[in-house]
């Protein structure tokens, strides 16, 4: 029995060398490639089986960019020839005499041969050699509570800018578009961000209504070799999002794949994923492989110029999101996704999640409002509590239900203080088919000349979304301010508030001072379902730091304005606010009015 136990080890290990040999190409140099060569290459046109096409090498493009060099090859076989050139072939090795020059990543639209650009070995190797430091990122976005994906869209564009050149006439050479499948997206949310996706260098494809869940597979599937399909996945669970392409090499579990960008993000966690490929797309624009995303088998850690790295058997971090739906009927529904981790990306495909769960749970044309409630766990215990009422026509509500969340995790994601992690979120939902909102018709005081400290009774006259008059009384408190002093009530709604502190603080936004004060603001935000009642009187102050300091005496203001002192220049307030307080209403209230009060 030891006997048989140690043939079978000894066994165990050639096959291991024998297979590390055979992912581990021999490598061609690029200075060695000549016309006139002639090779082979490597993909999957249909399930997983990996297939050879022919290649004759037709040149070297040297510096296409700096440190950038491109083989020209002209493919060939019973595929390529109906095709040409395929969205998702991005990766696919190619060999001459067994030995390894690299991988088919670049194509010209159009073109009547399958001649292709090949991203040399060396410098998709190269990869490697790279730092793994985060992503820096900027934001370019000044501070407010809804973000929409154009907002997103405009404010990467010198990230991710637009393809140059036209593609019409086929002059293009450009990074093959690896086709992004999305499965379980709306029809109608998936036209609205296509164009996104494609100005970004991918090529969308809705791929079916329902996405699969994905299973973690056993250690013996848990490989991939040269040619196979891979994909990058940007979102599972209910929804599944991912770019498809080819494994270019294998090195024990680590691998290189694509030859070009993805979002050229550098140090990145995205989920790797085996990738089956159901069938090859002829297109007189671009084919593309239609694909599905398989089991999660590792995660990529590097995305550049030259191509992505990933490792086989390390899963990544995601950011999960849990929605609880109640429709109008009662039903509640339950969804689970998980989102790529990354200051740029989790805002981006967290806006595109949401849109196209809710349209497609929910009508998109025709009167809806949308309750919220909402936590974002962060790290050390601390989250962050969401609280709003979305009311609209056509998908007004679910715009802005999904930018308000997107805003919310692109502030605290791209902080410039510190590297944040979100641990989950939370979400529950209530949709109700009819407008809830409420407008203001006027605003009554029982007295306008009133003594400090004295009650005064305000009464809010609205009309509700069904017509009717509805009041709100409240009851506020005379400031302490000197006889024959004038002050005034400010009665809005989040939006016009917001609008009137700017107007006073003279500021174009909010600009937060440390990591806990964002925290704090974003806990804090103006809600849609609130009457808002502001108090503000002549006096000095300051705004400073993100804060007002009202009613400062002078030898504080000094202070605070001292050259000394200060750390940032104050803005000088004419103008104090002497307190704020808030009415919860069961609808989105619009209006506002400003009325003065004497002190007697």
């Amino acid at each position: 029995m030891t006997k048989e136990k140690n043939h079978f080890a000894f066994l165990l290990i050639v096959f291991l060398i024998i297979f590390s040999s055979f992912l581990k190409a021999d490598i061609l140099p690029l200075k060695q490639i000549k016309p006139g060569m002639k090779g082979k290459g490597l993909s999957v046109f249909k399930g997983n089986n990996i297939e050879e096409f022919e290649v004759e090498i037709i040149g070297v493009i040297h510096n296409v960019q700096p440190g950038r060099n491109v083989i020209l090859g002209r493919l060939k076989n019973q595929t390529i020839d109906k095709t040409g050139v395929l969205s998702g072939m991005s990766g696919s090795p190619v060999y001459i005499n067994g030995q390894l020059i690299g991988a088919v990543a670049l194509s010209f639209p159009y073109s009547k041969e399958a001649i292709a650009g090949i991203t040399p070995i060396e410098e998709m190797m190269a990869i490697g050699e790279k730092l793994s430091a985060p992503s820096v990122f900027t934001p370019r976005l000044s501070f407010k509570k809804y973000i929409h994906l154009e907002d997103l869209i405009k404010a990467y564009q010198d990230i991710f800018p637009a393809r140059r050149g036209s593609t019409e006439d086929g002059q293009l050479f450009s990074n093959l578009a690896p086709p992004l499948i999305f499965n379980g997206v709306s029809s109608s949310v998936f036209e609205k961000v296509k164009p996104y996706f494609m100005q970004m260098g991918f090529a969308p494809v809705l791929a079916g209504s329902s996405a699969q869940e994905l299973k973690v597979l056993t250690p013996p599937e848990m490989r991939l070799q040269p040619g196979d399909a891979v994909g990058v996945q940007l979102v599972s669970g209910d929804l599944n999002i991912s770019a498809v392409g080819t494994v270019t090499t294998v090195e024990g579990n680590k691998i290189l794949a694509f030859g070009h960008p993805l979002y050229n993000l550098g140090a990145v966690d995205y989920a790797m994923t085996k990738a089956d490929v159901l069938t090859v797309v002829p297109s007189l624009s671009s084919s593309f492989k239609l694909a599905e995303a398989g089991a999660l088998i590792g995660r990529f850690s590097q995305d550049r110029t030259a191509g992505v790295m990933g490792e086989i058997g390390r899963l990544p971090q995601f950011v999960p999101v849990n929605i609880s739906l109640f429709s109008g009927n009662g039903e509640v529904k339950e969804f689970k996704i998980n989102i790529v981790n990354d200051k740029i990306l989790t805002p981006l495909y967290l806006n595109v999640s949401l849109l196209s769960l809710l349209s497609a749970e929910e009508r998109a044309v025709g009167d809806l409002s949308l309750e919220m409630r909402g936590n974002i766990y962060l790290e050390n215990g601390r989250d962050i509590k969401l609280e709003d009422l979305f009311a609209g026509n056509f998908d007004a509500s679910i715009t802005n239900l999904s930018g308000l969340l997107t805003s919310v995790v692109y502030f605290l994601t791209n902080n410039e203080f510190k590297d944040l992690d979100i641990h989950k979120i939370d979400l529950m939902i209530r949709a109700s088919e009819q407008v809830k909102y409420s407008y203001l018709e006027k605003v009554w005081l029982d007295k306008y000349d009133v003594l400090p400290g004295e009650r005064i009774l305000v009464k809010v006259y609205t009309r509700n979304f069904r017509g009717l008059s509805v009041r709100q009384e409240v009851g506020l408190v005379a400031p302490p301010l000197p006889s024959g002093s004038e002050f005034y009530l400010i009665v809005a709604d989040a939006l016009s508030m917001q609008q009137i502190e700017l107007s006073q603080y003279r500021t174009t936004g909010f600009i937060p001072r440390n990591l806990n004060h964002l925290i704090r603001v974003l806990s804090n935000l103006r809600k849609n379902n609130r009457i808002y009642f502001r108090i503000v009187a002549s006096k000095p102050g300051l705004f400073l730091k993100g804060e007002e300091l009202p009613n400062l005496p002078p030898t504080m203001k000094m202070m605070f304005t001292s050259p000394r002192a200060a750390m940032s220049v104050p803005i000088q307030l004419e103008r104090s606010t002497l307190g704020e307080y808030q009415y919860p209403v069961p609808y989105v209230f619009k209006g506002a009015a400003i009325i003065p009060i004497k002190i007697k």
